[in-house]
């Protein structure tokens, strides 16, 4: 995650727009015209779709967006470049083609129920004036992008010939291309960097029915040697993803609950694009895409994830994973804001903890049930030495840090340099600063900062000093 939060990508999107319009009403009786529903409508409401929804998961995503698009001369396009405005792109290259008509669904919704839906749209191919218009434009700026993304959802903005010319230029600079596919002949997207077709679409493409793992792989093998790509990949719903570079993989999905997978597959190719372009392997993008994925689908409608929401989830996925807990300075601010806006109360304590007991786990165990998390400030080797002497650490830092995230009670590790975990407690600003009851009447550092200090009494007779002492003595503990 910190790839992507460092690099923060460019990336330019090149496909369909299109406005999901939707009619709210209520139905009680049947038009005498016709047996129809007659519904008296409420409200009225309209939100981006098509490739919008791949622009709106790659803002969530923090990245710099580029997009390229046609529309027609008409008040959907008014709608649209309004709503586009919203998202805050980096640049928006829009083509006007007059006497087109910008594709609007309109959805009724009567008592919580779909009843009707029809489209306004033209789906022709683009011109070739627009076509040119639009890869002009893409030029100008290439060898800036990050990745760039084609999202055909049919409506003729990608054409065959521009989707060659993009793509052809785009390896010639080593820019990883992506296309969510439409249709069943995938010869335009030929030696794109990878498609993500679900399995629906690649069984019709590939006139394999994927129905087992050898299916599956045919099918991988059938697009990436037919159509040149770096990797095949079939989006699989709750199995996951198929992956073929080398071998075929299959990368499991995480998601808890789901939902609802309305715009699921944006979520796939913004994340798979967002990844790549910062640098991550395949495999590493696949798994993030899932991740994300999983986020989304776990909302209701098309929805999107933020990289906050990604991490969080991974924690939680990898709350058995000791070294998933062990964070730095950065990665630790940054939580600790998050978990403050989601009303979270954060417990932070800190110590040498050399030599972990049963002391320090009760003393743990009491100090995460004073809140929601426990962030603990560990001491490094070096700080240790300062404060207990030459003949000190007995257990190096990563030992340390690894027995006190394989802790339950322990939510995050951070380790600390200065004799004072101080500087620590201003970037995590904790809401109840724990310490032992041996500081009865002393200063605690930090407490100037968080809002409470509370005093944990330790278990008589369990200590670091006195293990080490009954050690050289030879004596059984």
């Amino acid at each position: 995650m910190d790839e992507i939060r460092n690099k923060k990508p460019t990336i330019a999107v090149i496909g369909d727009l299109m406005i999901d319009e939707y009619i709210w009403g209520a139905c009680e009786r049947i038009s005498p015209e016709a047996p129809v529903q007659v519904v008296s409508v409420n409200k009225e409401s309209a939100v981006l779709g098509g490739a919008g929804n791949v622009l709106s998961n790659l803002r969530a995503l923090d990245a710099n967006v580029i997009l390229f698009s046609v529309l027609g001369d008409d008040p959907t396009a008014t709608l649209l470049q309004k709503l586009i405005d919203d998202l805050t792109l980096t640049d928006t290259i829009l083509v006007t083609e007059k006497g087109r008509i910008s594709t609007k669904k309109s959805r009724v919704i009567a008592s919580g129920q779909q009843v009707l839906r029809f489209d306004d749209e033209t789906t022709t191919p683009i011109t070739l004036k627009s076509q040119m218009a639009l890869f002009e434009a893409l030029q100008k700026n290439l060898a800036n992008y990050d990745a760039i993304l084609l999202s055909d959802y049919g409506k003729g903005v990608l054409t065959p010939t521009l989707c060659q010319d993009i793509i052809s230029h785009a390896n010639a600079l080593n820019i990883p291309i992506l296309v969510d596919p439409k249709g069943t002949d995938y010869s335009k997207y030929k030696h794109a960097t990878l498609l993500t077709p679900n399995k629906k679409e690649a069984s019709l493409a590939s006139q394999i029915e994927i129905k087992d793992d050898t299916s599956l792989t045919q099918a991988l093998h059938y697009f990436k040697e037919k159509l040149a790509l770096e990797y095949a990949i079939i989006t699989l719903s709750e199995d996951g993803i198929g992956l073929l570079e080398s071998e075929v993989k299959k990368i499991p999905t995480v998601a808890k609950e789901v939902f609802d997978v309305t715009g699921a597959g944006d979520t796939v190719l913004a994340s798979l694009g967002v990844a790549l372009a910062s640098g991550l392997d395949i495999v590493t993008a696949c798994q993030f895409a899932n991740k994300a994925a999983a986020v989304v689908v776990a909302k209701v409608g098309s929805a999107t994830a933020t990289l906050n929401e990604v991490e969080e989830y991974d924690h939680s996925l990898n709350k058995g994973q000791a070294q998933s807990k062990i964070k730095d300075f950065t990665q630790i601010t940054r939580i600790s804001k998050r978990l403050k806006e989601q009303k979270r109360k954060i417990i932070f304590t800190n110590g040498c903890f050399d030599i972990l007991h049963r002391g320090h786990a009760a003393y743990l165990e009491r100090a995460k049930a004073l809140g929601d998390i426990l962030i603990v400030g560990v001491n490094s080797d070096e700080s240790i030495t300062r404060l207990k002497g030459e003949n000190r650490p007995i257990t190096p830092l990563e030992d340390r840090a690894f027995l006190l995230a394989a802790l339950e009670s322990v939510d995050y590790i951070i380790p600390f340099t200065e004799d004072t975990p101080y500087r620590l407690i201003q970037q995590i600003i904790p809401h109840i600063l724990v310490k032992g009851a041996d500081y009865e009447g002393k200063e605690v550092v930090g407490s100037d900062i968080a809002e409470e200090v509370v005093l944990i009494a330790f278990i008589e007779g369990k200590s670091t000093s006195k293990i080490i002492e009954k050690i050289q003595t030879k004596e059984v503990y």
